[in-house]
């Protein structure tokens, strides 16, 4: 399946929102810190977690994703037996690492297929866990269905029997699969559509004996206050209370020269979630996965994706790289992800380095400069892919999806991605870095959001479109940013940012 840019965000905002969304919630877990005004990436927990690491949550969404990515290069499925042995040893794999937080149910289900990770053995011994108890319908495949959504993108039928097939390695009970398959279908169709989608939607893939039970449970997280829904640790209560939570949130008015975007509904959105209380990490994940798959990539604020984490040694890029490959299907015509370098051969003006005009600790350029550093920058704020290598080891780097398209269809959240960047290179420079801001040729993308930069520092708008385009040679932000640049600044039209 062919994707859209906007679809490529929105398929890539899943496995980075269900992150985010896990590392926020492991400081608050079951009361471990008091939540005390808006949640933070504070670390602690039931793990002892570092600020902004993931838990087992993700680590497990991780050994599935990886799979997926495999499987779409390959051009197989998850619902193979080799993809789900796979998947399975991924599991043994984490859990024989010694995970400092595992689910219970999930942890009977691993510490005994030891010897024999296979799919049919996790299966079995997961079933056997069921009849002993009849208690197998934790929330623990839901925390981690998100990747098969992105696997099975083009086929609803594949997506349910893959979601049921998932679920079943350590979640037995029929209503942990059932879960999945109307969170996967959810996900899908935002990711395709660009609307929050509605579990409902899926209701018709159950058995018909089956809807009206999941129809009035979702419901009743329509009707009921978030907060009603803990304990969570039950996959129906966990569901609920991640579907409360995205329900009652209203996305904000889009109002960019007051610093609001209607994006920030994601980060609200979670905020909801951990608000909630009880397993905090595991519905603030299940939540961030749609949310991520409503608004993309593009919408994750950097202050988390510069410090999110987690096994097996992964950061934000690394989860991004994996969902693209799980619905590309490998490398895009320049080799990214997985390429060295990225060459950009032939586009004039790569080489550009200069000052930027209104702070001598940012620089300003084209994916050149990254080759001839001035010895005392840190970091690097990329709005273009670059290779694996291509930034110098040691440095801090934070990248942006930013397609240099005149075109609101391309960058959905445009006025963010020019915002963020501009604070997040504030951020930098406030703790003490010395900063380059970067794109291809420094024709478009680096001037706006060097300009944006400007604003933030109280320059003039106009001075700072003047001024900053006077200093790159070919600097000319495209109609589009000029237009997102007078909205940030209220900038009337008539102005420069409209010729």
């Amino acid at each position: 399946m062919r994707l859209s840019a906007a679809q490529v965000d929105r398929a890539c905002g899943v496995l980075l929102g269900a992150a985010v969304g896990d590392a926020l919630g492991a400081g608050y877990e079951f009361g471990a810190a008091p939540l005390v005004g808006r949640p933070e990436m504070i670390g602690g927990g039931l793990g002892n977690f570092a600020p902004g690491e993931w838990t087992d949550d993700t680590a497990q969404t991780y050994a599935i994703a990886h799979v997926a990515a495999s499987c779409a290069i390959g051009g197989a499925d998850l619902r193979t037996e080799a993809a789900l042995d796979r998947i399975a040893a991924g599991f043994a794999a984490w859990y024989a690492a010694g995970p400092p937080d595992v689910g219970i149910q999930t942890s009977h289900v691993l510490g005994a297929v030891r010897a024999n990770p296979t799919a049919r053995a996790m299966a079995e011994a997961a079933a056997a866990l069921h009849r002993r108890t009849g208690r197998t319908a934790g929330n623990g495949s839901l925390m981690r269905t998100s990747p098969v959504a992105l696997a099975h993108l083009a086929d609803e039928q594949a997506l349910v029997d893959a979601a049921m097939a998932v679920s079943a390695l350590t979640h037995a009970d029929p209503l942990a699969g059932e879960a999945c398959v109307l969170w996967c279908l959810a996900i899908r169709h935002a990711v395709l559509t660009g609307e929050l989608g509605d579990p409902r939607a899926g209701l018709a893939r159950l058995p018909a004996d089956r809807r009206e039970f999941w129809r009035e449970k979702l419901d009743e997280a329509e009707r009921l206050e978030p907060a009603r829904f803990r304990p969570n640790g039950f996959v129906v209560t966990a569901l609920q209370a991640a579907w409360s939570a995205i329900w009652h949130t209203a996305v904000p008015a889009h109002q960019p020269a007051a610093g609001r975007f209607a994006s920030d509904h994601l980060v609200a959105g979670l905020e909801a979630a951990i608000a909630i209380g009880d397993d905090t990490d595991t519905v603030a994940t299940i939540a961030g996965a749609l949310l991520g798959a409503r608004w993309g990539e593009s919408a994750v604020p950097a202050r988390w994706r510069r410090v999110v984490h987690g096994y097996p040694g992964l950061r934000a890029d690394d989860l991004t790289r994996l969902a693209f490959i799980a619905v590309a299907g490998g490398p895009n015509r320049r080799g990214w992800p997985g390429a060295a370098r990225i060459e950009y051969a032939g586009h004039h003006g790569r080489d550009t380095l200069v000052p930027h005009p209104h702070d001598e600790g940012v620089w300003i350029g084209g994916v050149g400069a990254l080759d001839v550093l001035p010895p005392d920058v840190t970091a690097v704020v990329s709005l273009c892919l670059v290779g694996a290598t291509q930034v110098p080891a040691g440095l801090e780097h934070v990248s942006y999806r930013l397609l240099d398209e005149p075109d609101r269809a391309d960058n959905p959240n445009l006025d963010f991605v020019l915002d963020d960047a501009a604070r997040t290179i504030a951020a930098l420079r406030e703790e003490g870095h010395v900063v380059l801001l970067h794109c291809v040729a420094a024709h478009s993308r680096t001037p706006a959001v060097a300009i944006r930069y400007s604003q933030l520092l109280g320059i003039d708008p106009r001075q700072a479109y003047d001024e900053v385009c006077a200093a790159l040679p070919d600097g000319r932000p495209n109609a589009g940013f000029r237009k997102a640049l007078r909205r940030l600044s209220a900038s009337t039209p008539g102005d420069r940012f409209s010729g």
